[in-house]
């Protein structure tokens, strides 16, 4: 019987000359394309195949397997059973058929059985063995997925992660030493003590391993240790630890990759587990990269999850490129929106040190002169009352807002100021306000009467408790008030009821006054600018009647006006 000699061209790389009997038994593929190219005049029927997993190498040890005695003498080994297992789906070889019709006692083996049973085996595959399986599945795919061999690679290197580190003296299944590795990334990240370096080291062995695998295979192999219970803290480190070690020299692409990847596995961990720090590491490196619109709403609501763990160096994000601002405002405002969104407005301890925080932010931002109102108000008054006990840090914010931007009318200035409540500024800044020429009259005439009506309050609050004037000072054992300058003794006398007032306590006659004074002078104020606003009135009138009469002469300037 003459033999065909076929030629097989794999991936333009390699042609290699079989014969075409021994192949097509096999090969199902191979026989579809010989058929299909039956009519052509060549001397060597000619079959080319793109995309062979594993190129010339597979293919060879394909073509050995159909040739040595039908396929017994085949050795799957474990560095090749997912390569051999991807080929021989690639060369539709699942089919156990008879190598010749009439032979029934014995079947051809089928090279996807034998690379099957080879990859059941994988967990018990040593560790270095098992980490090149992942490598080269992930060259794989997507035939590494639709035959499985991918999953169950990575599902067996997730199970001997579990596994401690090789006792001390003996060496890691890649050569590496598992104390130098935790050393070297307990000290670049700063996250454990000495005392817990035995803990890290036993759970964090593998890391400096994982680090050459592709970003959607790290992404497989983290996913994979959360659906089974790894801490999550881990998890988030190892991310952290991948990043570190393969951004630097990264292209724009690759750094993309493997930041959409680590965002998407670290938004499925607890909110605990991941460094607030690392998170605006990963959006400052972000910011020119244009990640996906569903990486950057994870990303911020991560950070906002975290922001009462933020700092006012985290929060100083530079403005986008092409924009007339110092600082990115509205990412700001994302996050505040995220951390109401996460429920924290029910957590008063919570609320408060953002508060705190956005009092520092707005008196960073205030003197930016691209800032608009809108923004800055709503900077303002995003957070909820109960974030700030004290106003004093947003009137300064908003003090140092109106002298950059002096151009901002009286309407612009009172909607700002509606931000502030004036029962919860000091008397010191009530009064500088009061004085303080860049807010509206309205404003100041607003702040008086609230601290008028705190005043009033203290001094009726409680008025059963309350002693009658005193020349000298209660004795140490009566009862005080914090804060309040108002003190009741232990004990009642005859005139319960009356107010006392200690001197260098609360001298409410002297607040009055000064109250008073101050009423009086903004009073004093209006008059003045009313007397300015008639004269100006008086100018322009006799401005027009010049105009009228005297033709082109020059009209006299207004009066500046008086501040």
């Amino acid at each position: 019987m003459t033999r065909i000699v076929l030629e097989v061209d794999v991936n333009g790389e390699e042609l290699f000359f079989v014969d075409k009997d021994v192949l097509a038994l096999f090969c199902g593929r191979i026989r579809r394309l010989v058929a299909a190219g039956a009519a052509s005049a060549r001397r060597h029927p000619r079959v080319a195949l793109h995309g062979f997993p594993g190129g010339p190498e597979a293919f060879e040890l394909i073509a050995r397997f159909c040739y040595t005695d039908g396929g017994r003498g085949a050795a799957v080994t474990a560095a090749n059973a997912c390569v051999l297992r991807c080929a021989a789906e690639f060369l539709d070889m699942a089919a156990a058929d008879a190598p010749e019709v009439g032979v029934t006692s014995t079947a051809a083996p089928s090279l996807v059985r034998m690379t099957e049973k080879a990859i059941e085996e994988m967990p018990r595959w040593p560790w270095h063995t098992v980490v090149d399986a992942v490598k080269q599945c992930q060259r794989l795919v997507p035939l590494a997925d639709s035959t499985g061999a991918f999953d169950a690679a990575v599902a067996a290197l997730v199970s001997q992660m579990a596994v401690p580190p090789p006792a001390a003296g003996d060496t890691t299944p890649t050569g590496s030493s598992p104390e130098s590795t935790a050393f070297r990334f307990s000290c670049d990240t700063k996250s454990s003590s000495l005392s817990l370096r035995g803990s890290c080291i036993s759970r964090t062995w593998w890391f400096e391993d994982l680090v050459a695998l592709g970003p959607a295979t790290v992404e497989r192999v983290a996913l994979e240790l959360v659906a089974r219970g790894t801490d999550h803290g881990v998890v988030a480190r190892f991310l952290f630890y991948y990043l570190k070690c393969r951004i630097a020299g990264a292209s724009a692409e690759d750094k993309k990759a493997m930041l959409e990847a680590s965002v998407a596995v670290m938004a499925s961990l607890d909110r605990s587990a991941v460094s607030c720090k690392g998170l605006f590491g990963i959006l400052r490196i972000a910011a020119p990269l244009r990640l996906a619109e569903a990486c950057q709403e994870l990303l911020i609501a991560m950070i906002g999850r975290k922001l009462d763990h933020a700092t006012l160096d985290n929060l100083l994000v530079p403005a986008p490129s092409g924009t007339a601002s110092l600082y990115d405002v509205s990412m700001v405002l994302r996050f505040l929106a995220a951390f109401l969104r996460g429920g924290a407005g029910d957590e008063p301890a919570r609320l408060k040190k953002v508060g705190r925080l956005m009092d520092l932010y707005l008196a960073e931002v205030a003197p930016d002169p691209s800032l608009r109102p809108a923004k800055f108000l709503e900077l303002a008054t995003t957070l909820p009352a109960p974030a700030r006990d004290c106003h004093d840090a947003l009137y300064r914010a908003i003090d140092v807002y109106f002298q950059v931007h002096g151009r901002l009318t009286d309407e612009e200035k009172m909607k700002i100021c509606g931000g502030l409540s004036y029962e919860k500024l000091s008397p010191e800044c009530c009064k500088h306000l009061a004085r303080n020429s860049e807010f509206p009259t309205r404003a100041a005439v607003q702040a008086l009467a609230s601290q008028h009506t705190v005043l009033k309050s203290i001094v009726l609050r409680e008025p059963g408790q309350l002693k009658p004037v005193s020349p000298s000072p209660p004795p140490s054992t009566g009862k005080r008030r914090d804060g309040s300058g108002v003190a009741a003794d232990d004990v009642g006398g005859e005139n319960d009821g009356q107010v006392i007032l200690y001197a260098g306590r609360l001298d409410l006659s002297l607040e009055n006054q000064n109250l008073r004074s101050l009423l009086d002078g903004m009073h004093w104020r209006v008059m003045e600018l009313e007397k300015v606003c008639s004269r100006m009135k008086t100018q322009m009138s006799k401005m027009k009647q010049a105009r009228r009469g005297g033709g082109g002469r020059t009209a006299r300037a207004l009066p500046r006006m008086c501040s």
